[in-house]
């Protein structure tokens, strides 16, 4: 058996495989929304500032360039440690048992660690701070106050959660805050005003573009294919009922049509996700209307009549199959859409609120710095906005020429 007739007999699937890989453009697209797709499914786990919505505020370090490092003094709070499992970390992250203190030096002084924060302003000098390295270290019990032994060079104090007090040695406890509270972080993509990480909230913003994604594609499928299939097959007065309301919300720039459901609904996360899926389901429904309409009169839709096939079955088992093509081609595009959409809602407030870490919402945020010293604050979640909508445009026009049947493939020759 030759080349050519195993290439033949390759199923459909495989031949479409076999044609996107050849698309040079298509497989970048690909690859750019897997590492979206990673970075948005690791979450909290891979990014620098692990604490919730990754809404960690050290003013003292606002508005830092790229690659900016400085000494953080971790103070342990006086809380109970929030112990959470590895889902909950991954999904919501986890708060931090520890204040970050920037500092530009440190030195220990009997039982007192003193240092000066950090501070950008290159005249400004702080004044001497000092705290008790027990206090640094440790979760001390509220208003137990600690004994300090100048002769033994110890200290007494109280744990949190503990009734007998705890005896350590000066020099202990310098060393565990030499390893554990002083760390040197560094900030790959500065810092935004409140002093946030922006590399961090820029892979949790990953997340609400792919939510408001899949989201919207799922509802936009689920109205489009369902309204489009009963027309195209039923044809009649349905079939005009539903073209008059796809008709009307045609009509309708998406825009304003997207605002005014999320005024009804509410400003949130969640009801972005709605309202772009109920303005994405009309160029679905056309296309499978199309496309249903002209499988309806085939010879093997016949057969199934006569064997006595129900409408559903028919619909779902042997028509439906048959359009997912144009459907999966439609749906990239839509979800390139979808998120230019809701990058627009957060960019004019009405999207996803504040901590949330949304595109749009940073460029409305820092949009008055593209002319000062700061514009990367606004560029970066642009171009992070633009990758993604050209990869799934890319990998859309890919997909299009891979499922169109009558191309010829110069493997198949």
């Amino acid at each position: 058996m030759n080349n050519k007739s195993i290439t033949v007999s390759q199923s459909q699937s495989a031949i479409a495989w076999h044609r996107l890989k050849k698309n040079k453009l298509a497989m970048f697209g690909l690859i750019i929304i897997s590492a979206f797709i990673v970075i948005a499914m690791l979450g909290f786990l891979i990014t620098p500032d692990s604490t919730p919505d990754a809404n960690e505020q050290l003013l003292e370090i606002s508005k830092q360039s790229p690659g900016f490092s400085v000494q953080m003094l971790l103070v342990r709070k006086n809380e109970e440690p929030h112990h959470v499992n590895f889902l909950t970390r991954m999904m919501y992250g986890q708060i931090s048992d520890y204040r970050s203190v920037p500092i530009a030096d440190y030195h220990f002084q009997a039982s007192d660690i003193v240092y000066h924060e950090f501070s950008s302003a290159k005249k400004h000098i702080s004044f001497e701070k000092k705290i008790n390295i027990a206090d640094v270290a440790f979760a001390l019990q509220d208003n137990t106050p600690v004994n300090y032994n100048q002769a033994t060079q110890q200290l007494q104090f109280f744990e949190k959660g503990c009734n007998a007090p705890t005896i350590k040695t000066i020099s202990e406890i310098q060393n565990l805050i030499t390893q554990n509270n002083i760390k040197t972080r560094t900030f790959y993509l500065g810092t935004d005003p409140a002093g946030r990480d922006l590399l961090s909230r820029l892979m949790i913003g990953t997340r609400v573009s792919f939510s408001v994604g899949f989201i919207s594609v799922f509802i936009s499928l689920l109205i489009g294919v369902s309204l489009g299939s009963l027309a195209g097959y039923f044809r009649g007065r349905l079939d005009n009922i539903i073209i008059w309301i796809i008709n009307v919300v045609w009509s309708i720039p998406t825009l304003l049509l997207v605002i005014a459901i999320t005024l009804a609904l509410g400003k949130g996360f969640w009801q972005v996700f709605v309202a772009v899926g109920l303005t994405m389901w009309v160029e679905v429904a056309r296309v499978i209307r199309g496309q249903v309409m002209s499988l309806r009169e085939k010879e093997f839709i016949e057969a199934a009549r006569a064997l006595g096939f129900s409408h559903f079955r028919i619909i779902a088992r042997q028509i439906l199959p048959n359009v997912m093509g144009p459907v999966i081609v439609i749906s990239a595009a839509n979800f390139a859409s979808a998120i230019l959409i809701e990058a627009g809602l957060s960019f004019l407030g009405i999207g996803a609120q504040p901590p949330t870490a949304s595109w749009g919402q940073m460029i409305n945020a820092h949009r008055g710095f593209i002319i000062g010293h700061s514009p990367y604050l606004a560029i970066l979640p642009g171009i992070a906005i633009m990758l993604m909508v050209l990869s799934f445009v890319l990998l859309g026009n890919g997909l299009r020429d891979a499922l169109d049947t009558k191309l010829k493939d110069n493997a198949m020759i």
